[in-house]
């Protein structure tokens, strides 16, 4: 049996450029996604002291989340569209910042919700020691109408 092959994570997602911070998709099912994040000396958000402040695994979570919404989307032959964060809860962050060098899976498992709210329980954990080093339930939406809010496909001025 071979393993599954995934696109590209910015093909999944409507982030680009640096702010793309998730490396690869690992897995994908109807309510679950894992991706990797390596961190390295030109990650995003690397701070003064060698490190990524931990705070940023909300994004990786929620990057998370947009690959598999990105995923799925796909599969049904739709755009991928933008989603927003609209809060979280029980975040639980268990190490100060992620270090050089770090390899990190971020998996996201859908909670509840359908067509445009959902709730997702995520976790970063360290892949060599699978210690959990983040943990929180984000709540997204997804945007029904995102080329009016990021100005995507708007008509070109006369």
């Amino acid at each position: 049996m071979s393993a599954a092959v995934f696109p590209p994570v910015d093909d999944v997602l409507p982030q680009t450029g640096r702010m793309v911070l998730l490396t690869r998709i690992l897995a994908h099912a109807e309510k679950r996604t894992t991706c990797a994040v390596e961190i390295s000396s030109a990650s995003a958000f690397l701070d003064g002291q060698g490190g990524v402040p931990a705070w940023v695994a909300l994004e990786y979570m929620a990057q998370c989340i947009a690959a598999h919404g990105g995923l799925r989307a796909r599969a049904a032959g739709d755009p991928v569209t933008p989603g927003f964060l609209l809060g979280s809860r029980s975040v639980a962050l268990h190490t100060p910042a992620f270090l050089v060098g770090q390899a990190l899976e971020v998996e996201a498992a859908h909670v509840w919700g359908e067509q445009d709210f959902f709730s997702f329980a995520c976790t970063v954990r360290d892949v060599r020691t699978r210690a959990t080093l983040a943990e929180a339930t984000l709540t997204v939406a997804r945007a029904a109408n995102a080329d009016a809010l990021t100005g995507r496909g708007r008509a070109e001025a006369p």
